[in-house]
């Protein structure tokens, strides 16, 4: 579960950032929040899931 969370607090950053460089208003990241809440929700959760944990293997593959 160490990837889901490192993903959620690069998101997490980058959105602060965003928010602090007038780049993305509030009201459109708590748009982007609940979109993610209601698509856990849905069936394509597991797919997404996946399809996630899949790049991040394949990126922590790759060597420099």
């Amino acid at each position: 579960m160490v990837i889901p969370v490192s993903a959620v607090m690069l998101l997490l950053v980058l959105a602060v950032i965003f928010i602090r460089n007038c780049s993305l208003k509030i009201s459109h990241a708590v748009v982007c929040v609940l979109l993610g809440f209601f698509l856990a929700g849905t069936c394509l959760a597991p797919t997404i899931h996946s399809g996630i944990a899949t790049t991040a293997d394949l990126v922590s593959s790759l060597r420099p």
